[in-house]
Protein backbone atom coordinates (compact mmCIF):
# COMPACT_ATOMS: atom_id res chain seq x y z
CA UNK A 1 0.00 0.00 0.00
CA UNK A 2 1.20 3.55 -0.69
CA UNK A 3 2.88 5.20 2.28
CA UNK A 4 1.77 8.71 1.23
CA UNK A 5 -1.70 10.12 0.64
CA UNK A 6 -2.96 13.45 -0.61
CA UNK A 7 -6.43 14.45 0.57
CA UNK A 8 -8.54 17.41 -0.50
CA UNK A 9 -11.11 19.14 -2.65
CA UNK A 10 -10.54 19.47 -6.36
CA UNK A 11 -11.19 22.86 -7.92
CA UNK A 12 -12.59 24.15 -11.16
CA UNK A 13 -10.10 26.82 -12.28
CA UNK A 14 -10.97 29.63 -14.67
CA UNK A 15 -7.65 31.14 -15.76
CA UNK A 16 -7.61 34.37 -17.76
CA UNK A 17 -11.16 33.74 -18.98
CA UNK A 18 -10.32 30.39 -20.59
CA UNK A 19 -12.55 27.27 -20.30
CA UNK A 20 -12.55 25.48 -16.92
CA UNK A 21 -9.57 23.28 -16.18
CA UNK A 22 -8.95 20.85 -13.33
CA UNK A 23 -7.09 22.12 -10.29
CA UNK A 24 -6.84 21.84 -6.54
CA UNK A 25 -4.20 20.23 -4.32
CA UNK A 26 -5.03 16.58 -5.16
CA UNK A 27 -4.50 17.23 -8.86
CA UNK A 28 -1.33 19.32 -8.68
CA UNK A 29 0.25 17.22 -5.96
CA UNK A 30 -0.51 14.06 -7.96
CA UNK A 31 1.35 15.52 -10.96
CA UNK A 32 4.42 16.01 -8.78
CA UNK A 33 4.11 12.55 -7.26
CA UNK A 34 3.97 11.04 -10.74
CA UNK A 35 7.10 12.96 -11.78
CA UNK A 36 8.85 11.53 -8.72
CA UNK A 37 7.62 7.99 -9.36
CA UNK A 38 6.20 7.92 -5.83
CA UNK A 39 3.74 5.34 -4.58
CA UNK A 40 0.89 7.44 -3.30
CA UNK A 41 -2.87 7.50 -2.86
CA UNK A 42 -5.10 10.40 -3.93
CA UNK A 43 -8.35 11.00 -2.03
CA UNK A 44 -10.43 13.64 -3.79
CA UNK A 45 -13.82 15.27 -3.60
CA UNK A 46 -15.90 17.47 -5.89
CA UNK A 47 -19.55 17.74 -6.88
CA UNK A 48 -20.64 14.48 -8.44
CA UNK A 49 -21.78 16.33 -11.56
CA UNK A 50 -18.25 17.68 -12.07
CA UNK A 51 -16.39 14.40 -11.81
CA UNK A 52 -16.34 14.08 -15.60
CA UNK A 53 -14.03 17.12 -15.74
CA UNK A 54 -11.55 15.72 -13.23
CA UNK A 55 -11.56 11.96 -13.61
CA UNK A 56 -9.66 11.67 -16.95
CA UNK A 57 -6.92 14.06 -15.77
CA UNK A 58 -6.39 12.16 -12.52
CA UNK A 59 -6.62 8.69 -14.03
CA UNK A 60 -3.99 9.68 -16.63
CA UNK A 61 -1.48 10.26 -13.84
CA UNK A 62 -1.54 6.57 -12.93
CA UNK A 63 -2.05 6.92 -9.18
CA UNK A 64 -4.86 5.15 -7.30
CA UNK A 65 -7.74 7.53 -6.61
CA UNK A 66 -10.45 7.28 -3.96
CA UNK A 67 -13.46 9.47 -4.77
CA UNK A 68 -15.59 10.92 -2.04
CA UNK A 69 -19.12 12.07 -2.95
CA UNK A 70 -19.64 15.81 -2.93
CA UNK A 71 -22.30 18.43 -3.46
CA UNK A 72 -20.18 21.43 -4.47
CA UNK A 73 -16.93 22.09 -6.32
CA UNK A 74 -14.49 24.80 -5.27
CA UNK A 75 -14.34 27.24 -8.18
CA UNK A 76 -11.86 30.08 -8.73
CA UNK A 77 -11.28 32.71 -11.40
CA UNK A 78 -7.76 34.11 -11.40
CA UNK A 79 -4.90 35.65 -13.30
CA UNK A 80 -1.27 36.43 -12.51
CA UNK A 81 0.53 39.73 -12.19
CA UNK A 82 4.12 38.53 -12.06
CA UNK A 83 4.36 36.10 -9.12
CA UNK A 84 1.20 37.58 -7.60
CA UNK A 85 -2.10 35.76 -8.16
CA UNK A 86 -5.32 37.78 -8.26
CA UNK A 87 -8.23 35.49 -7.41
CA UNK A 88 -11.98 35.56 -7.07
CA UNK A 89 -13.76 32.77 -5.21
CA UNK A 90 -16.89 31.69 -7.08
CA UNK A 91 -17.82 28.59 -5.05
CA UNK A 92 -16.64 26.90 -1.85
CA UNK A 93 -15.95 23.17 -1.77
CA UNK A 94 -17.46 20.70 0.68
CA UNK A 95 -16.43 20.23 4.29
CA UNK A 96 -14.71 16.91 5.01
CA UNK A 97 -16.12 14.81 7.85
CA UNK A 98 -14.09 12.23 9.83
CA UNK A 99 -15.75 9.39 7.91
CA UNK A 100 -14.52 10.91 4.64
CA UNK A 101 -10.90 10.23 5.60
CA UNK A 102 -11.29 6.56 6.43
CA UNK A 103 -9.70 3.90 4.24
CA UNK A 104 -6.24 5.41 3.75
CA UNK A 105 -4.65 2.02 4.25
CA UNK A 106 -0.93 2.08 4.95
CA UNK A 107 -0.44 5.80 4.35
CA UNK A 108 1.61 7.16 7.24
CA UNK A 109 2.33 10.57 5.70
CA UNK A 110 -0.68 12.60 4.56
CA UNK A 111 -0.78 15.97 2.85
CA UNK A 112 -4.03 17.81 3.57
CA UNK A 113 -4.73 20.12 0.64
CA UNK A 114 -7.14 22.50 2.30
CA UNK A 115 -8.51 25.29 0.10
CA UNK A 116 -10.59 27.15 2.72
CA UNK A 117 -11.01 27.33 6.49
CA UNK A 118 -14.14 25.19 6.23
CA UNK A 119 -12.53 22.25 4.39
CA UNK A 120 -10.97 20.30 7.26
CA UNK A 121 -12.32 21.00 10.78
CA UNK A 122 -10.36 19.96 13.86
CA UNK A 123 -12.26 16.69 14.36
CA UNK A 124 -11.42 15.60 10.82
CA UNK A 125 -7.77 16.54 11.28
CA UNK A 126 -7.74 14.45 14.47
CA UNK A 127 -9.06 11.44 12.54
CA UNK A 128 -6.39 11.92 9.88
CA UNK A 129 -3.59 12.30 12.42
CA UNK A 130 -4.31 9.00 14.17
CA UNK A 131 -0.99 7.18 13.66
CA UNK A 132 0.10 9.49 10.83
CA UNK A 133 2.23 12.56 10.17
CA UNK A 134 0.15 15.36 8.71
CA UNK A 135 1.23 18.08 6.30
CA UNK A 136 -1.19 21.00 5.93
CA UNK A 137 -1.42 23.61 3.20
CA UNK A 138 -1.65 26.89 5.07
CA UNK A 139 -4.13 28.42 2.67
CA UNK A 140 -6.71 26.39 4.57
CA UNK A 141 -5.99 28.52 7.63
CA UNK A 142 -6.29 31.96 6.04
CA UNK A 143 -8.90 31.64 3.30
CA UNK A 144 -12.36 32.37 4.74
CA UNK A 145 -15.25 30.23 3.50
CA UNK A 146 -16.94 32.95 1.47
CA UNK A 147 -17.26 33.91 -2.17
CA UNK A 148 -16.03 37.11 -3.79
CA UNK A 149 -12.53 38.58 -4.17
CA UNK A 150 -10.09 36.52 -2.14
CA UNK A 151 -9.12 38.32 1.05
CA UNK A 152 -6.99 36.46 3.56
CA UNK A 153 -7.63 36.52 7.30
CA UNK A 154 -6.44 34.50 10.27
CA UNK A 155 -9.85 33.52 11.64
CA UNK A 156 -9.00 29.82 11.81
CA UNK A 157 -9.63 27.31 14.57
CA UNK A 158 -6.29 26.89 16.42
CA UNK A 159 -7.28 23.32 17.33
CA UNK A 160 -6.55 22.40 13.71
CA UNK A 161 -2.81 22.97 14.20
CA UNK A 162 -2.66 20.57 17.16
CA UNK A 163 -2.75 17.70 14.66
CA UNK A 164 -0.20 19.08 12.17
CA UNK A 165 3.43 17.99 11.84
CA UNK A 166 4.34 20.06 8.77
CA UNK A 167 2.78 23.42 7.90
CA UNK A 168 3.49 24.88 4.47
CA UNK A 169 2.77 28.60 3.98
CA UNK A 170 3.17 30.90 1.00
CA UNK A 171 4.61 34.31 1.88
CA UNK A 172 1.28 36.15 1.84
CA UNK A 173 -0.36 33.37 3.88
CA UNK A 174 2.37 33.59 6.51
CA UNK A 175 1.95 37.37 6.77
CA UNK A 176 -1.83 37.03 7.13
CA UNK A 177 -1.52 34.26 9.71
CA UNK A 178 1.17 35.98 11.78
CA UNK A 179 0.09 39.58 11.34
CA UNK A 180 3.46 40.55 9.88
CA UNK A 181 6.79 39.22 8.67
CA UNK A 182 7.48 35.50 9.19
CA UNK A 183 10.25 35.96 11.73
CA UNK A 184 11.70 33.02 13.62
CA UNK A 185 9.89 34.04 16.79
CA UNK A 186 6.57 34.40 14.99
CA UNK A 187 6.90 31.02 13.27
CA UNK A 188 7.81 29.34 16.55
CA UNK A 189 4.63 30.73 18.09
CA UNK A 190 2.58 28.43 15.81
CA UNK A 191 3.91 25.46 17.80
CA UNK A 192 4.18 23.19 14.75
CA UNK A 193 7.27 20.92 14.54
CA UNK A 194 8.11 21.89 10.94
CA UNK A 195 7.08 25.13 9.22
CA UNK A 196 7.90 25.96 5.61
CA UNK A 197 7.43 29.40 4.09
CA UNK A 198 7.82 29.68 0.32
CA UNK A 199 8.74 32.90 -1.48
CA UNK A 200 8.41 31.84 -5.13
CA UNK A 201 11.62 32.54 -7.04
CA UNK A 202 13.27 33.77 -3.80
CA UNK A 203 13.34 30.33 -2.18
CA UNK A 204 11.96 29.21 1.16
CA UNK A 205 12.42 29.26 4.93
CA UNK A 206 12.50 26.04 6.94
CA UNK A 207 11.92 26.02 10.69
CA UNK A 208 12.68 22.58 12.13
CA UNK A 209 14.77 20.95 14.82
CA UNK A 210 15.16 24.26 16.62
CA UNK A 211 16.70 26.09 13.65
CA UNK A 212 15.49 28.47 10.94
CA UNK A 213 17.30 28.10 7.62
CA UNK A 214 16.96 29.66 4.17
CA UNK A 215 16.82 27.42 1.10
CA UNK A 216 17.53 28.92 -2.30
CA UNK A 217 15.13 28.28 -5.18
CA UNK A 218 16.22 26.53 -8.35
CA UNK A 219 16.16 28.77 -11.41
CA UNK A 220 13.42 28.13 -13.99
CA UNK A 221 14.18 28.71 -17.65
CA UNK A 222 11.71 30.82 -19.68
CA UNK A 223 8.12 31.65 -18.82
CA UNK A 224 6.25 29.27 -16.54
CA UNK A 225 2.71 29.05 -15.21
CA UNK A 226 3.17 28.90 -11.40
CA UNK A 227 -0.27 27.36 -10.77
CA UNK A 228 0.12 24.33 -8.54
CA UNK A 229 3.74 25.06 -7.60
CA UNK A 230 2.90 25.10 -3.88
CA UNK A 231 1.13 21.75 -4.08
CA UNK A 232 4.04 20.26 -6.02
CA UNK A 233 6.47 21.58 -3.39
CA UNK A 234 4.43 20.06 -0.55
CA UNK A 235 4.18 16.69 -2.27
CA UNK A 236 7.89 16.54 -3.07
CA UNK A 237 8.80 17.61 0.46
CA UNK A 238 6.63 14.86 1.92
CA UNK A 239 8.21 12.24 -0.36
CA UNK A 240 11.68 13.31 0.73
CA UNK A 241 10.80 13.40 4.42
CA UNK A 242 9.13 9.99 4.26
CA UNK A 243 12.33 8.64 2.68
CA UNK A 244 14.37 9.83 5.66
CA UNK A 245 15.75 13.16 4.43
CA UNK A 246 16.13 15.96 6.97
CA UNK A 247 13.83 19.00 6.59
CA UNK A 248 16.32 21.34 4.88
CA UNK A 249 17.49 18.61 2.49
CA UNK A 250 13.86 17.77 1.75
CA UNK A 251 13.12 21.42 0.95
CA UNK A 252 16.07 21.52 -1.48
CA UNK A 253 14.77 18.41 -3.23
CA UNK A 254 11.27 19.89 -3.38
CA UNK A 255 12.62 23.10 -4.91
CA UNK A 256 14.37 21.09 -7.60
CA UNK A 257 11.20 19.16 -8.40
CA UNK A 258 9.17 22.36 -8.74
CA UNK A 259 11.78 23.89 -11.04
CA UNK A 260 11.78 20.73 -13.18
CA UNK A 261 8.00 20.58 -13.46
CA UNK A 262 7.49 24.27 -14.17
CA UNK A 263 10.43 24.38 -16.54
CA UNK A 264 9.10 21.45 -18.53
CA UNK A 265 11.89 18.96 -17.76
CA UNK A 266 9.59 16.73 -15.68
CA UNK A 267 6.07 15.64 -16.69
Amino acid sequence: MPGIAVVGNLSRDLVDGEPPRPGGPPYWAARALRALGARALVVAKCADDDRELFSPALVALGLPVLWRPGESTATYAFHYEGDHRVMEVLEIGDTWAPEDVQGLGGARWVHVGALAQSDFPAETMAALANGRRISLDGQGLVRPARTGPLELDAGYDPEVLRHVTILKLAEEEAEALLGGEPTEEALRSLDVPEVLVTFGSLGSLVLANGRLERVEARAIEGDADPTGAGDAFSAAYLVARSAGHAPVAAARKASGLVAGVLGGQLR
